[in-house]
Formats: C-alpha cells, sequence, structure tokens
C-alpha cells in the first residue's frame, strides 16, 4: 500500500519550520488554537476548515495583542497580509497534501496573518505610541476637499446621522479607513443610526471593491464571523452583509448561503430576512431559488418576521403564498423598515396586500 504524504508545516511567509498552535491561559468561547512563528506571523488553527472567517479574526485580533480597536482598523495589504495553508491535521501536527490520513479525512487549515512593520512595532510596545497608518487626526473643518483632509470618528457619525451620502462616497472614494468607522456604528443602541451605518458600509463598499474587492471579501468575512461573537448581537452586522451583497451582488453572492445559515438561529431570524430582503429586491434571481424556505415564517409568532417574509416573496413574486398571503391581509401588527435613510411603519396586513399586487 502506497505510504500517504505527509510534511512538517512551515510558515508561509519566512520557510521556517513552526510550532503545533497551542491554546490560550485565558480562554474565551468558540477561541481557537494559536501559534507564532519567529517571524512575527501569527497563525490560528480552525479545526474543521469551515470557520475560516473566524480564524482570520483570531489570527488578525491576536497580532494585535488582544486589541480589537486596533485590529478592527487595519486594512489587507496596506496593514497587513494574510496566507492560508490547507490541509493542516491537528493531532499530527503536519500537512496531508492528499486530504486524507490513515484513513482520516484531513480538512483543517492555518490562518496566517503578518502585520506589516509599524503596525508590529506598535503591538511589541504595547500600545505606547500610535501606528503611523492608524493615527487619529485632529478634526478639521468639514468644508475641506475629502482628498485633503482627514476624518475623526465623530465626523463620520455626524455625516451618518445626517445621512449625507454625496459627502460619504467621496471620503470612501479616497479614504478605505471610512470603513472602521461604520463598522463601529453598527453597534450602536440607536436603531436608525445602525441601520443608515449599514447601509452606508454597503455604498462605501461598491465604491472601494472596484479597486480592492479583497478588502470587502475580508470585511464580509469579518462581519458574518463576528455574528456568533460572545456579547455581540450580530444585527448591525447582518444587515451591513446584507446592504453589500446587495450593492455588489455579481461579485458577493456567494456569501448569502451565509445569511440563510442564520435563519435557523431565533436570534438572528428577524435580521437575516431583513438582509436577506433587501438582495431579493435589487436582485431576485439570487433569491428565487430559495424562496419555498420562506413559507413557514408567515406563521411566525413574531410580526416583524410575518412582515419581512411577506416583503420578500412579494419580491420574488412567488405565486406559492399566494393564499397564505391572503390570510395575512387583515393582520394589523406594526412591522418597521429600513429605507433611504429612514424607518418606515407598516403594517404586516400591508405588506401582504403589496407583495400580492407584485404577483
Amino acid at each position: 500500500m502506497k505510504k500517504e504524504l505527509a510534511f512538517k508545516p512551515v510558515c508561509p511567509f519566512c520557510g521556517l519550520l513552526i510550532a503545533r498552535p497551542g491554546e490560550h491561559d485565558v480562554r474565551r468561547p468558540k477561541e481557537m488554537p494559536v501559534g507564532t512563528c519567529s517571524c512575527g506571523a501569527v497563525y490560528a488553527c480552525d479545526l474543521t476548515g469551515h470557520n475560516l472567517g473566524a480564524a482570520f479574526i483570531e489570527a488578525l485580533v491576536s497580532s494585535c495583542n488582544m486589541d480589537w480597536d486596533l485590529a478592527w482598523g487595519l486594512l489587507p495589504e496596506e496593514d497587513y497580509v494574510e496566507k492560508l495553508v490547507e490541509n493542516y491535521d491537528y493531532e499530527t501536527h503536519l500537512i496531508i497534501p492528499g486530504g486524507v490520513y490513515e484513513g482520516r479525512r484531513i480538512s483543517g487549515a492555518l490562518y496566517f496573518v503578518k502585520l506589516h512593520p509599524d503596525i508590529l512595532e506598535f503591538t511589541l510596545q504595547g500600545g505606547q505610541k500610535k501606528p503611523l497608518r492608524a493615527s487619529t487626526a485632529p478634526s478639521p473643518a468639514l468644508m475641506a476637499s475629502p482628498d485633503k483632509r482627514k476624518f475623526t470618528k465623530k465626523d463620520i457619525e455626524t455625516l451618518v446621522r445626517e445621512y449625507q451620502v454625496e459627502a460619504l462616497l467621496e471620503i470612501a472614494a479616497s479614504d478605505r479607513r471610512l470603513i472602521r468607522d461604520l463598522q463601529r456604528l453598527l453597534y450602536s443602541g440607536d436603531e436608525l443610526l445602525r441601520l443608515r451605518a449599514a447601509d452606508f458600509l454597503g455604498k462605501t463598499a461598491a465604491v472601494i471593491a472596484k479597486k480592492s474587492p479583497q478588502t470587502i471579501a475580508n470585511l464580509l468575512q469579518r462581519l458574518l464571523a463576528s455574528v456568533t461573537e460572545p456579547g455581540s448581537s450580530g444585527w448591525g452586522a447582518i444587515d451591513a452583509a446584507g446592504f453589500i451583497i446587495a450593492c455588489i451582488p455579481e461579485t458577493f453572492a456567494g456569501y448569502i448561503p451565509s445569511l440563510y445559515q442564520l435563519l435557523a438561529e431565533t436570534t438572528f431570524k428577524k435580521r437575516a430576512l431583513h438582509a436577506i430582503g433587501r438582495i431579493a429586491r435589487v436582485k431576485p434571481d439570487l433569491i428565487r431559488p430559495a424562496s419555498l424556505r420562506f413559507l413557514k415564517f408567515l406563521h411566525d409568532p413574531d410580526p416583524e418576521i410575518r412582515g419581512y417574509t411577506a416583503w420578500i416573496l412579494g419580491n420574488l413574486g412567488t405565486t406559492a403564498a399566494r393564499d397564505m398571503l391572503a390570510g395575512l391581509l387583515e393582520d394589523g401588527q406594526p412591522v418597521t423598515l429600513y429605507e433611504n435613510g429612514t424607518l418606515h411603519k407598516k403594517t404586516v396586513g400591508q405588506l401582504a396586500s403589496e407583495a400580492l399586487a407584485r404577483m
């Protein structure tokens, strides 16, 4: 019998052998084993190969000495580089190119992140000084041209609150760090501010993806992985993912199944339906093959779930839902919908009526 090929893992950046990734002393839920190479690269181990977004976050945040604010503010290529090593077997600490070892299927992966020197120096000094690329600029007058001035978090929040679309898109064209400040607003307790931030992330992503689609792919991975982080409601992240996919469906439709998976979780179902409805509104063909899976939600005890489902089915033109939608016409429970920077109140019955009118 031919012996299975296997070899020891090396760092993809420097080529040196690496140690088996170990666990942190202080455990957090869903934490992955992490290791460090002598060249400064940090790697996280995804034992299954199905949670690469979470592995990326684990490696990036570990690289930043668990400074989440710093990690979320970094940009790929500008501040760090990343590489993926697949077919890793944690049990033997070997790379198995064939994907099978002694009768076991090997699907693990090592996600490597290496900070650029200026960012790495900052983390090694324990945050004693700001990294060059992650500096916070003083607040300038809002009248300066977007390509010449710096924006503070407060400036960005003001523009989002006032729904200044043109001004924010001008900033997006010249400064990708707008993503960082918009992400921060996704965790606001103000529902309208949170949804406007998600809306602007979608619009900003459409601008940035023209030059750097990988930046937006990484953003989507982080958003969807953050949903299951301890203490995170995930609501703003789910809405943002929906807006991004809706704004660039031809590039990021592959992330739609991740939204479908969230429908199985009661906590996330409402926001996942809202995100899916956003995509169905602009690109129904992407959602239509899954239309029948939404029918059961028309009977959900939560009126917003019933309303969002009616909205989706109307956008999809799902004729199989006609009778069920007709049964909701007298449903007077309120539903909140977001559109163009404004929250609108409708009843479930109104949304059902509108859906039937589209069929």
